[in-house]
């Protein structure tokens, strides 16, 4: 009766952690799209039309914009990483893969996670640019055109959340010595991301900017979330450097346990 009462109260309890869970990610994710308070500055900047910040913007798209036409091969091989291998379509393909390899290795509040972040960030950058309604660089020769508003940049805010979401959920898998690599080649898609959009004169770079922003905002508030659910299940608190669950790599736990990956290793 005992080990029963136990085993019922300990149910009970992941159940509890779990509606909170979904409270606060939930929450997370609007909380993210109010209180950003560095992309809140720079958007008051851009509103305000900050002469500094506008000076800083026409001249690097002038620049790059010269360099873009003086040089075609280059600027076709930024075509090229910015609208196939960076494109947000390939980037939240990705994501939604790793979501249901998540499901199937039943970690649910990581897919769950992982979903919100993607969705959120996606959601949250639209309703931002229909509300600024920025418009993108005019130049004359264009070399590449994009559809919709400029603020901020779609590409930049999709990058950030998404190689921040494979990171923080593949990194237990990774071993040590390739993890500090990995980092680097998730920053370096990131800036190369925004640095293609100003270069091909689809941007400015306060958009890039802001999509830097917002995406880390959204990526910080929804990680916060899950290290809650982690904590109110006795679960230890992970250095983001381990990524946001290093149970993940435990095997996959069989059909009648309850919870997700690494569910065993803490009950």
């Amino acid at each position: 009766m005992a080990t029963r009462s136990m085993v019922r109260n300990l149910r009970d309890r992941r159940r509890e952690a779990d509606r909170r869970f979904g409270a606060r990610l939930l929450g997370a994710a609007a909380a993210a799209a109010v209180t950003a308070v560095p992309f809140g500055l720079l958007l008051v900047l851009v509103e305000g039309q900050w002469r500094p910040l506008r000076r800083l913007d026409a001249g690097a798209a002038r620049r790059l914009h010269v360099i873009a036409l003086d040089h075609p091969a280059w600027t076709s091989t930024l075509r090229f990483l910015s609208d196939r291998v960076w494109d947000p379509v390939t980037l939240r393909t990705a994501v939604a893969l790793l979501t249901v390899w998540l499901v199937y290795r039943r970690a649910w509040r990581l897919a769950a996670w992982a979903a919100v972040t993607a969705v959120a960030g996606g959601f949250i950058g639209l309703l931002v640019k229909t509300v600024v309604e920025r418009a993108r660089p005019s130049l004359e020769d264009p070399v590449a055109r994009a559809p919709g508003f400029s603020f901020p940049s779609g590409h930049a805010m999709t990058a950030t959340t998404s190689f921040a979401v494979l990171l923080l959920v593949l990194l237990p898998m990774v071993p040590r010595p390739w993890r500090a690599p990995c980092w680097g080649a998730a920053v370096l898609s990131v800036v190369g991301v925004g640095f293609t959009r100003v270069a091909l004169g689809v941007h400015w770079f306060s958009d890039v900017l802001g999509g830097w922003l917002l995406g880390l905002t959204v990526v910080a508030f929804t990680a916060w979330a899950f290290e809650a659910w982690r904590a109110d299940t006795g679960r230890p608190r992970a250095p983001v450097a381990e990524g946001l669950e290093p149970e993940l790599t435990d095997e996959r736990p069989e059909a009648g346990t309850p919870g997700g990956a690494g569910e065993r290793a803490t009950t």
